[in-house]
């Protein structure tokens, strides 16, 4: 065996010689061992994670928080009611003339914010999750499969999302798909129906939301950890 092998070195008039070891069985046992436990806790991550993944913690903000995205919805138009508005408290609506502030049209939005106010919707609470990087905005969706599906009736499908957000050299606003994955599998462009990198703006700008949307944006930014938006005149 390798294990036992004698081979002999001469020097001089001298022959020494050399037992080899290799590993022990007892070596064995333990390297087989510790593969056998990588293995098990990595296919336990990938079905914990991608396969059968847990719901997410919905994102929430502390009472100045609130205020502050509160704020920031009101300047965009949304009405929004606080605790103490129900009970006559610093919420109530007065009179107030009209005006018209440059600094009003400036939204930022935290990728917190945001998550928060997913976190406001108990349909989207625990399965949806933005992440903003910079000219990217990511998603993280959780989709219940029906229980009258063929395959994995019931369980929880992961997607993963890209969506390219800049302006463009005219200055319109353009979204595209960077890409889809599911369960960590990109998505080939072919079956999203050659949509990756197509400007959703410019292709179907000439109608409903999207020029709407464009016409009405100044300046549009993903940050790395933001959102920023600037709405025309």
């Amino acid at each position: 065996m390798l294990a036992n092998i004698l081979f002999a070195k001469k020097i001089g008039p001298m022959t020494v010689i050399r037992r080899q070891r290799g590993f022990s069985g007892m070596q064995i046992f333990l390297i087989v061992l510790l593969t056998m436990v990588l293995t098990a806790l990595a296919s336990f991550f990938i079905i914990k994670t991608y396969i059968f993944p847990s719901p997410f913690t919905p994102v929430t903000l502390n009472a100045k928080e609130e205020r502050r995205l509160d704020n920031k919805l009101s300047q965009l138009g949304w009405q929004v009611e606080r605790k103490d508005d129900r009970h006559g408290g610093a919420g109530k609506l007065e009179p107030e003339p009209y005006r018209e502030r440059d600094a009003d049209r400036k939204v930022t939005f935290s990728e917190k914010e945001v998550n928060a106010m997913i976190g406001r919707n108990p349909d989207f609470a625990e399965r949806v999750a933005i992440d903003f990087s910079d000219n990217l905005a990511s998603a993280k969706i959780l989709i219940p499969i029906p229980q009258d599906f063929p395959i994995m009736a019931g369980e929880i499908l992961r997607v993963n999302a890209g969506l390219d957000i800049h302006l463009d050299a005219s200055r319109r606003p353009v979204v595209a798909l960077v890409g889809v994955s599911l369960m960590g599998v990109p998505i080939p462009n072919a079956w999203l129906g050659n949509m990756k990198n197509v400007n959703l703006v410019g292709e179907f700008g000439d109608r409903g939301f999207w020029t709407t949307f464009a016409d009405g944006v100044d300046d549009l930014q993903i940050r790395d950890g933001e959102l920023y938006l600037k709405l025309r005149r």
